[in-house]
Parts: C-alpha cells; sequence; structure tokens
C-alpha cells in the first residue's frame, strides 16, 4: 500500500469496529452495509426481513467482508433485547449502531389515519429511542460507543403529504442531540446523517412523476436525485475514529437542496 493508502487507512479504517445496522435490507441500507464493510468493518445486518438479511450476508461475503444477519422488529421491545444480547454474545462489544430502519407514507395531514401515525411514528422514531436505549446500556458498560441516526431532508425542510414522517425525523435529530449531551460522559458519541432526496426503489415513482420530478430538480443546485452509495463516505468518515471530536450534529447530503437550489438569473460572463 502507498504512503497514503496507509494514511488514509490509519484515520478511517473500521477494522476491528463491531456495527449493527437496523434496516440493512433496504436501499440505503445495502449501500452503507457493503460501504462499511469495504473498510474493514463487521457489519451485524438487522432486520425484519431475515432472509433479505441474509441474502445481503452472503453478498456482503463474496466480496471478501464481513457480516452477519439477524432477525429485528424495531417496533417489539423484546425482540430489540434479543437482537442486541444476540450480537454481543456473538461479537463481546457493540462499536457502532446504525439506526437506518424507517418507512413513509406519502398523504396529506387530513387523510392519515391513525394506525398509520402509530406505525410511522414506531418505526421511525420510537424503534430509534428502544434501540439506541437498548445499545446504549452495552455502550455504557463499555466506555464507549458511537450512534448515527439517519434523518432526512424532512428533519429541517418540509414537503406536502409528509407530515408525520417530517415529525419523526425532526424527532429523530432532537433525540441525537439529547443522546450527544447525555452520553459524552459515557464515552458515546451521537451524529445524524439526513440525506435529501436519495434514489431509491421506493423513490423511484417520485422521480418518474411528471410533475414532483421538475419541481424536485428545480430546488437541488446539482438538479439531479442522490444515490445510495453517496452516503457511504460520511457514514464511514462518523463510524470511525476521524471523526472522534464530532457530536450532536446533522449532516445533510442533499446536493445543495436546503441552499436553495438553482439561483435566479445573475449577471456572468460565465455561462454553464
Amino acid at each position: 500500500m502507498s504512503k497514503i493508502g496507509d494514511h488514509l487507512e490509519k484515520i478511517y479504517s473500521l477494522d476491528g469496529k463491531i456495527i449493527i445496522l437496523t434496516g440493512a435490507a433496504g436501499g440505503i441500507g445495502r449501500e452503507l452495509a457493503f460501504g462499511m464493510a469495504g473498510a474493514g468493518g463487521t457489519i451485524a445486518l438487522c432486520d425484519i426481513n431475515l432472509k433479505a438479511a441474509q441474502q445481503l450476508e452472503s453478498e456482503i461475503a463474496a466480496e471478501g467482508g464481513k457480516a452477519v444477519a439477524f432477525e429485528l422488529n424495531v417496533m417489539d421491545k423484546a425482540s430489540i433485547k434479543a437482537c442486541v444480547d444476540a450480537i454481543v454474545e456473538r461479537f463481546g462489544k457493540i462499536d457502532v449502531l446504525i439506526n437506518c430502519a424507517g418507512i413513509n407514507k406519502r398523504e396529506g395531514i387530513l387523510d392519515v389515519e391513525e394506525s398509520t401515525y402509530d406505525r410511522i411514528m414506531g418505526i421511525n422514531l420510537k424503534g430509534v429511542f428502544m434501540m439506541s436505549q437498548e445499545v446504549g446500556k452495552q455502550m455504557f458498560k463499555q466506555k464507549s460507543g458511537n450512534v448515527i441516526n439517519i434523518g432526512s431532508h424532512n428533519d429541517e425542510d418540509m414537503l406536502g403529504g409528509c407530515s408525520v414522517y417530517g415529525a419523526t425525523k425532526s424527532g429523530v435529530v432532537a433525540l441525537t442531540r439529547s443522546m450527544a449531551v447525555e452520553w459524552a460522559q459515557y464515552g458515546i458519541r451521537a451524529n445524524a446523517i439526513s440525506p435529501g432526496h436519495i434514489l431509491t426503489p421506493l423513490s423511484a415513482v417520485t422521480w418518474e412523476h411528471p410533475t414532483r420530478s421538475v419541481w424536485l430538480r428545480e430546488r437541488i443546485a446539482m438538479r439531479r436525485p442522490g444515490k445510495p452509495k453517496e452516503l457511504v463516505g460520511m457514514c464511514i468518515m462518523l463510524a470511525s475514529d476521524a471523526s472522534s471530536y464530532m457530536t450532536g450534529q446533522a449532516y445533510h447530503i442533499d446536493g445543495g437542496c436546503l441552499v436553495g437550489g438553482s439561483p435566479w438569473d445573475f449577471d456572468t460572463k460565465y455561462k454553464a
């Protein structure tokens, strides 16, 4: 390896780190799993769909990575405890928790049924709280740990039809800050990654929509959707010791959406 490679590996390597990833079989979860395994991490692939997680385990192993699938229902406290206990029994520690599991249903505030509200809140916010609490107890014993929560563009900027989802993601960022404040004394850090408009199988319908896709591109400076793999670099940095003095923040990866998208016409001789 080159001198530069040695230097980067020393800073960003995840070798020896045990990393829990919830929602591992999802569109974003899969990319994070491959990316962190490629950086040397051992990934506990936690998902309610155990078969999909096991398939992902096989795919990562085929590329030389280290991963083990575990069944997890973040809506069930007993399932959370059983999953965390099994990971600790298998590996003896937990270095990083990435709360990636989440759902959404796009509909207006007046259309939301209570059952829909409860399910989105239960997975996106309560599930993050309960999973973090259970893992946090292990990290407290270790006096070390690192939590990375997956927020959203909607934790700061709202879209029509995403009221419950936006509320949960805003709550996730607030919870991240609370973890950072309370848990720093235990050697535990907490940060959030807030993806912008990422193209996944679930969001493809939006990017193919005749009006919503135009609306989105007008508001994104880069004028395109993000790719799940474009979240990997930030996730590796936050999971590694490169971010050892970073806690309590939410990092938006959004192609320039929050800054206001494309500018209005302005005088310049430099035309795109």
